[in-house]
């Protein structure tokens, strides 16, 4: 079965990749199928956001989508930047002045407490649909550290392993984040939906 991923980033296709490869599926981007779907993000949760990117994708090429949407929810700022992560300060604010953003809100705060969150949701033409979420629990330390990762991994601290996600590998990163923990639940519900529907 072919899916199509929801999205312009390369590096989601190798991440889905190498967690689905084994199930024989066949996955795709917008790109490779020489589309570009501009979804407006206007959920109020990551799940209704995965889902509109996912419904977007699929009604556009008539495949099976794959939408996800994450992002980072510090306790002390309720919950922000939340859905908002991506573009929390504004469209022309980098990873550098975001991360700044977040201690600099938190300046003085002793409530560190943050997650990230991803929800993975799978749309096909039939009207199926499933998603699955995933959350790593952490805090956020008091100075950016580590070069790894992007967005707010240099901030994002783990109390167990005593480092930012910046300062892992991609393989420690990915045994324990909630995309990680996203995508070997959807692995799980995609398992089960292809045994149940081996016709496609």
């Amino acid at each position: 079965m072919k899916f199509v991923l929801a999205t312009q980033n390369p590096k989601k296709k190798e991440e889905m990749v190498a967690i689905l490869g084994d199930l024989g599926v066949d996955i795709v981007t917008e790109e490779e199928l020489g589309i570009h779907v501009e979804v407006e993000e206007t959920g109020k949760t990551f799940g209704e956001n995965a889902a509109l990117k996912a419904k977007a994708v699929m009604e556009a090429t008539g495949l099976p989508a794959i939408g996800d949407d994450s992002g980072l929810c510090v306790d002390a700022l309720k919950g922000a930047p939340g859905v908002y992560s991506a573009r929390y300060g504004g469209p022309d604010m980098d990873d550098y002045g975001r991360c700044k953003l977040i201690l600099d809100g938190l300046k003085g705060e002793t409530d560190r407490r943050a997650h990230f969150e991803t929800y993975i949701v799978c749309a096909f033409p039939n009207g199926d649909w499933f998603a699955a979420k995933g959350e790593c629990q952490g805090s956020i330390a008091f100075a950016a550290m580590g070069n790894n990762g992007f967005g707010y991994d240099p901030i994002f601290f783990r109390t167990e392993e005593q480092k930012t996600f910046a300062q892992m590998t991609a393989a420690e990163k990915a045994a324990i984040s909630h995309r990680g923990n996203a995508l070997r639940s959807f692995k799980t519900k995609l398992e089960k939906y292809l045994a149940e529907h081996p016709e496609g």
